[in-house]
């Protein structure tokens, strides 16, 4: 690579939330021989779980803040004892596993990168013993078994494998003749289409690549199979939970055939309409409270990226104001905001068999696509946008939300829906959700007048306030003139005769702006009461216990 391929590389890295489980940075000259070990097997088993081709070890870069320090590391200059460091670490490696070393200039300083590749089949070994990493921690991989067996079959296509003991008597015939329908209405302008009534079992479930050869996969029996046969499964589960979680409580299991119970599933979930009244329409905008294809999208996108081999079921937790969608196994490549605009196509799944499957029967989109389908409709509906970030490296979890969190988010959608793209709808999505958003998003809604305030503190613009009857919210997030707390304290003055610090921060705490919590308050404060002393107001007590008066009444 050369030295401006490194520096892309680096920035790449650097713009990342924060470090992860591949990526770690370190400053200075702080690991030990025996410790970059560790790295290089923790490092290399996180990538694989990650499913990343690479992992990354830089040095010089801030671990917090992600600024370039520059680093006085040099692996070339280390031993271990009379031996080179890089052979004395790749002698101790097991199995043997490919890392590049690369040095960096960077605006004159200068860095070490360690590209480390991920672990395949196995878990990579440093003196016999694997490691992993979890967020910033290096630990013990063997107290995470179900890690171990992710590594172990990251080879192998589990939804792909044959169920000896099973054969076409085991699958649903319903199931199968919807099925074969549905196939038909995807495929009608195909040169096959009028032999499909006359295919066999075998020859269509073949044709599906959901058997093989007649035999069957643990995928015919997800999505076909009659609900007697799980224990072909087992331990696996497959198996989605519905449960009610509002004034009242109820749930229910369904099991498979998949294929057709997640229509089940979908009857039980309470949709009614929503009306929305925008200032600019005399009639109200009225939306159902789900989208249905949201929900297929999404109970569908649940059982092709489940991971079945942490033996859990699929749920969906239905709330008052939102369905919450959860399946095992964290995002199999990439991270949710990568499909937002529909422009990723995934290179691989988790259960490829399973997903090729499902593509066949029109339950997923082979492209990527279903994300950005479902940010499409929120937005279409007016709508908070799906929700990912309570996903976790176990699982992911998508909240589908049932009506507004902020009232005047949709009716700026609706009164300005042929002006905002769908990334500004997704960047004020987060505003409003109070999420982080990058400089980069931040530096688009400030251009366009949209946002206010300073990171990681945005609010509403005061023309959007304006527009959408957001005014006061505008004033509760931006806060009030420095003059007008001044007057505050001033006025509390002239009627007490003095003023205690704990008598100041009750008059100005609830006005400060809402995105600072207590200890930003009385910092801010603090800086007030400080810049008066200069001019306006004196203490008269002590330190501990103030008593501020008006410089203009010492005699």
């Amino acid at each position: 690579m050369t030295n401006q391929d490194l520096i892309s590389l680096i920035d790449e890295l650097r713009a990342l939330p924060k470090e992860n489980e591949w990526v770690e940075f370190k400053t200075g000259n702080v690991t030990t021989n025996e410790k970059l070990g560790q790295y290089i097997s923790g490092l290399s088993n996180a990538a694989c779980i990650a499913n990343k081709s690479f992992a990354y070890l830089v040095f010089g870069i801030n671990d917090d803040t992600h600024e370039v320090e520059g680093t006085n590391y040099k692996f070339k200059n280390r031993k271990e004892g009379n031996e080179e460091l890089e052979l004395w670490i790749r002698r101790y490696l097991s199995p043997s596993i490919k890392f590049d070393h690369f040095t960096c200039d960077y605006e004159t300083k200068y860095l070490e990168i360690f590209r480390i590749s991920a672990a395949i089949g196995e878990p990579t070994n440093f003196k016999n013993y694997p490691f992993i990493r979890f967020d910033s921690s290096l630990t013990d991989l063997k107290k995470y078994p179900h890690y171990l067996r992710a590594i172990y079959n990251s080879q192998t296509d589990w939804s792909a494998q044959i169920v000896e003991k099973a054969s076409i008597d085991d699958l649903d015939e319903d199931a199968i003749k919807v099925a074969k329908e549905k196939y038909k209405e995807k495929n009608i302008n195909q040169p096959y289409y009028k032999d499909i009534d006359n295919w066999s079992p075998k020859t269509f479930l073949d044709k599906l690549k959901i058997t093989v050869d007649g035999k069957i996969t643990n995928t015919a029996l997800i999505l076909l199979g009659k609900p007697e046969t799980a224990h072909y499964l087992s331990p696996a589960v497959a198996q989605i939970t519905w449960k009610l979680d509002t004034e009242e409580k109820a749930y229910q299991h369904f099991n498979m055939p998949l294929y057709t119970e997640v229509n089940n599933v979908l009857a039980k979930i309470r949709n009614v309409n929503y009306k929305f009244f925008p200032d600019n329409q005399l009639v109200a905008a009225e939306v159902i409270k789900y989208d249905t294809e949201v929900i297929l999208e999404a109970l569908n996108n649940c059982i092709a990226h489940q991971d079945y081999s942490r033996h859990s079921r699929i749920l969906l937790t239905e709330k008052i104001n939102k369905l919450i969608f959860s399946n095992e196994g964290s995002f199999f490549e990439g991270t949710a905001e990568d499909y937002t605009a529909g422009e990723k196509t995934p290179n691989k799944y988790r259960n490829k068999w399973l997903a090729d499957a499902m593509v066949n029967l029109n339950m997923i989109d082979s492209l990527g696509y279903g994300i950005h389908k479902m940010y499409k409709s929120q937005r279409k509906r007016y709508f908070p946008l799906p929700d990912y970030t309570k996903s976790t490296r176990d699982s992911v979890i998508l909240e589908i939300y049932g009506h507004t969190i902020d009232e005047n988010y949709s009716k700026l959608l609706i009164e300005k829906k042929d002006d905002l793209s769908l990334t500004e709808v997704i960047l004020l999505d987060k505003v409003q959700k109070k999420l982080k958003i990058t400089d980069d998003g931040a530096k688009l809604l400030k251009k366009k007048g949209l946002i206010e305030g300073r990171k990681p503190d945005y609010y509403i613009s005061a023309k959007l306030a304006e527009l959408t009857g957001q005014k006061a919210n505008y004033t509760k997030n931006k806060g009030l003139d420095k003059e007008v707390y001044k007057g505050f304290v001033i006025k509390h003055i002239e009627n007490h005769g003095f003023a205690t610090r704990e008598e100041i921060n009750s008059i100005l705490f609830n006005h400060l702006p809402d995105y600072k919590n207590d200890k930003q308050r009385k910092i801010y404060i603090n800086n007030l009461i400080q810049e008066m002393a200069r001019t306006t107001i004196v203490n008269v007590g002590t330190r501990i216990k103030s008593k501020w008066i008006l410089k203009e009444n010492i005699k």
